[in-house]
């Protein structure tokens, strides 16, 4: 049986729900009229284009623009993003205000989207692979450093304790009793981060960040669906790899 306070909590949920539904519009007839306009979209997309030297080959070459994307945003994160969870985790550092900061600072990188970032950047250097780069870099480090920071903080605190007890300095912490408890951790943190950015950079490409996103865009704009869906071929190989190597990387190092 349902307490008086599950039923609140149910009823609460209930009625978020229908707000939630009122307010984004949601409507399944409008859905149901727009069957014609899909079918014209589908039709146009099948059977897709895959000539050599005008889609496919271009297309694998902005595939592999839209790989190196992610794998440098998320390598070039790396050292930031380590520095800021040492300082933002409570196993690690002992001085309040130095971690109060470093975590309302990783707070902030995480909370803008890259997609921001990315326009910030686009500003600031023009189009291309390089803004985002510096997006995925950014945001990457806040999203790194917290989860590092998390799996630090949820190390077994014996070690610690004990290197403490005997005078040991941060530094001597979190080289002898933390990190190496937590590299499995890390190290399988970083490869989910490299899948995640890699999907992230087709995005980024959709606003001008270069990549294969940026000709999925193209080809949408001028209605060549056909091609569209080539690119869109291309872009599901190339997560499926992605996706399979560093799965079996996480899965040999949390062995």
């Amino acid at each position: 049986m349902i307490g008086a306070g599950g039923l609140v909590l149910l009823g609460l949920v209930v009625a978020v729900h229908a707000l939630a539904w009122r307010e984004t519009d949601i409507s399944p007839g409008e859905l149901m009229a727009g069957w014609r306009g899909m079918g014209d979209f589908l039709s146009g997309a099948f059977p897709p284009d895959f000539s050599w030297s005008e889609v496919v080959r271009p297309g694998l070459t902005a595939a592999l623009v839209t790989f190196y994307m992610g794998l440098l945003g998320t390598t070039l994160s790396v050292p930031p993003a380590f520095v800021l969870s040492l300082l933002a985790s409570r196993a690690t550092t002992r001085n309040v205000w130095v971690y109060q900061v470093s975590r309302t600072l990783l707070s902030t990188l995480r909370a803008i989207p890259d997609v921001v970032f990315a326009l910030i950047f686009v500003a600031a250097v023009g189009l291309g692979p390089f803004p985002g780069v510096l997006a995925l870099v950014v945001h990457n480090t806040g999203v790194m450093g917290k989860l590092w920071a998390e799996a630090m903080e949820e190390s077994d605190p014996g070690p610690r304790d004990a290197l403490r007890v005997g005078g040991a300095s941060s530094l001597q912490i979190a080289t002898n009793a933390v990190l190496p408890t937590v590299l499995p951790q890390i190290v399988g943190l970083l490869f989910y981060r490299l899948d995640v950015n890699v999907r992230s950079s087709l995005v980024l490409g959709l606003v001008g960040a270069g990549g294969i996103g940026f000709l999925i865009n193209q080809s949408i704009q001028l209605f060549q669906f056909d091609e569209m869906l080539t690119h869109i071929l291309i872009v599901l190989v190339l997560i499926i790899v992605v996706d399979q190597v560093s799965a079996q990387v996480r899965k040999r190092f949390a062995e």
